[in-house]
């Protein structure tokens, strides 16, 4: 399999499967465009629990998987917003935990699950939900990226507080969990909502510059409302 990022502002990933049977999995309608030879089947991938699992992730209860019928054949997966398509090496990572809605595709070697932050209660008031996503096994995995990306190497004990839709992946060995902002002037005036994502390393961080959440309910906000 081989492939190639196209774009700036919209980009997507076009894969170029070199024999026939290598497959590419992604949400239900997250393909862009295909060629002739590329076979579509859809499926929970993993059975009803795991499908239903996704969908608190912030992805579809079914997985489209695009297999080639014959070497050379094309799929094309697309960004839903302005940003970048990260490549991610699953098994030299390690695996992953991503935030919500950051998974576009992989190979089906590629696992996706849920993971339930260690608070509960936190992690359901830290303002983008408490399941995030677990990318583990071995092959390629492209992650959404909303605007630009920021990577941070963190150092033992080097911690990092982050707006939590500003997140988009860390590794297994970063700690993560969500802290209430201090003050009341704070909170009811600072314009940053209740809760920052902390994360303490060692490990490698990916943040994105785009608060799409945030973004959203700006635009939101201006629609009138008759």
């Amino acid at each position: 399999m081989q492939y190639r990022i196209l774009g700036n502002t919209m980009p997507a990933v076009e894969v170029r499967f070199d024999q026939a049977g290598e497959s590419m999995y992604t949400q239900s309608g997250g393909m862009a465009w295909q060629s002739d030879g590329v076979k579509m089947d859809t499926s929970t991938k993993g059975g009803i629990m795991k499908g239903v699992g996704r969908m608190f992730a912030g992805e579809s209860m079914f997985m489209a998987t695009y297999t080639a019928e014959k070497p050379g054949a094309e799929v094309a997966f697309a960004s839903t917003v302005p940003g970048e398509i990260l490549p991610i090496n699953v098994g030299e990572t390690g695996g992953l935990i991503c935030q919500k809605g950051a998974f576009l595709c992989a190979e089906p070697n590629v696992n996706l699950n849920v993971s339930f932050t260690k608070k509960f209660t936190a992690g359901l008031l830290g303002g983008e939900g408490f399941i995030l996503q677990d990318l583990s096994g071995t092959g390629m995995a492209f992650l959404e990226i909303d605007g630009d990306k920021v990577i941070k190497e963190l150092q033992p004990g080097e911690v990092i507080k982050v707006d939590t839709g500003n997140v988009v992946a860390f590794e297994r060995s970063v700690s993560y969990e969500i802290e209430r902002v201090k003050g009341l002037k704070n909170i009811f005036l600072g314009g940053e909502g209740l809760f920052l994502t902390k994360l303490v390393g060692p490990g490698r961080v990916i943040l994105q510059t785009q608060n799409f959440n945030e973004f959203a309910g700006r635009i939101a906000r201006m629609i009138p409302s008759k």
